[in-house]
Order: structure tokens, then sequence, then C-alpha cells
């Protein structure tokens, strides 16, 4: 599961790091959650690639009203390529959801101890997403879907799903919309996120409120519960 995650790094290094051609001028956000409008990078209709604003929360493009019936936010890696769903989008409008953090939360004693996850040297890093376009282009919505996998071993720890995080040399192929991009990224929703590739740290309860952005979120905190402060590795 994913269902809140920051992107604080300027816009002129996400640029770079994503190989867009212009630089982008990006808000600090410490809280995205659903609903909200966050960027993408996908592929213009020159095949460059662009990066846009989109609404979290998958609409696809045959709905009869955007605003009722499901709106999910994660689709699953494992059934990503079937499920009616998302079939389509798979097929030909897959996209970069673009992050440098996500939140996890952890169960102890009845409480949900929430846990900050990002890269060691805190860089942003692509998440594999799909989107759809609803509506006439005078009254469009385009919205997306972030995929998750089985987690690797420091998310576990916390929780079973996570986000589908790509290495730098295969968001060009999940980018891409010739057929054989499509085996190719068939095979990558097979993969893990490998173990080792993520730091974490208890985070406050306030980012359980959409309301707080703000950079205390990602500080690392003391939890009153011991059992929720450091949780174990397999």
């Amino acid at each position: 599961m994913c269902g809140r995650y920051t992107l604080s790094t300027p816009g002129d290094q996400v640029a770079a790091v994503f190989g867009l051609e212009e630089s982008v001028a990006l808000e600090p956000r410490f809280n995205i959650a659903p609903s909200q409008r966050a960027p993408v990078v996908r592929l213009d209709e020159s095949g460059r690639r662009e990066l846009v604003s989109c609404r979290w929360g998958f609409v696809p493009h045959w709905s009869d009203d955007p605003e009722s019936g499901p709106r999910p936010i994660n689709a699953r890696s494992e059934t990503v390529a079937e499920r009616s769903l998302f079939r389509d989008s798979f097929r030909r409008r897959r996209c970069l959801a673009v992050a440098d953090g996500f939140y996890e939360w952890k169960a102890t004693n009845g409480a949900k101890q929430p846990f900050y996850f990002s890269l060691p040297d805190g860089e942003p890093f692509a998440m594999a997403g799909l989107w759809d376009r609803w509506g006439d282009d005078g009254a469009a919505l385009e919205s997306f879907a972030v995929l998750t996998a089985p987690a690797n071993r420091e998310v576990a720890a916390v929780h079973d799903r996570m986000p589908l995080i790509l290495a730098p040399e295969v968001c060009t192929v999940w980018l891409e919309g010739s057929q054989a991009s499509l085996e190719a990224a068939k095979e990558i929703l097979g993969r893990r996120p490998s173990d080792g590739l993520l730091a974490s740290r208890p985070v406050s309860t306030r980012v359980n409120s959409p309301a707080n952005d703000d950079p205390r979120l990602v500080e690392r905190i003391e939890p009153e519960d011991p059992e929720a402060a450091a949780p174990q590795l397999f």
C-alpha cells in the first residue's frame, strides 16, 4: 500500500534526475494524499518526457462519473496487466509518480505508528504508475494510481506492501508504448524492490491529517511505545 508520500526535491533536480528537457517549478510537499494533485512523468505525443499534474485516485476514461465509483490510489502489480479497470492504461498510459519518500504505518499494541521511508541520500525516485484521462479536452480530468508490490526487507517490518520503485535504467522501458516495451513492462511487474534500498525512521502521527504539510512531518521522533521505535528486519 502507498497512502501518503513526499516530494520536496527542487524542480531543477527533479528535471535532471528524470531526463526532462526543461526545469520545472515545484512546491515542497511533505504529505501528498489521495484526491490531491501531484506530479507524474509521462511521454508526450512526440515521445518526449513531460511532467504534468494529475489527481491521485484513478478514474478510467470510460467511467460514467469521475466523482462516483471506485477511484483507487493503488494498483497491485500482480494483477494490473489483466484487471479490466487498469488493463488499457497498462498497455498505453504508463507513467512515473515522482517521490522522494513515502509513509507506512505499523500496528503496535492497538495503535499505528507512522514510518518514513526514503533513499539513504534523499534523492528522488520513480514509483511505477498508470494514468488516464476522463472527459473532453475542455473539462478533462487526468488521474493516476501508484503500483504496489510485496514489501522488501525494510518495509516488511512495518507493512506487507510498498510502492513498486523503478530503478533508473528501467524507467525508459516503463514509459515506452511499443509492443516490445509492453512485454518488458510485464516482466518489471514481477520484480520486488531490492533489500537494502531504503532508510526508515519513525515520524509524528501528525502525518495522519492531510491538513498537515510541513518539513516536521519527516523528522525522526521517539515513539512512546518502544516496540514501535525499531521495527525488526527479517
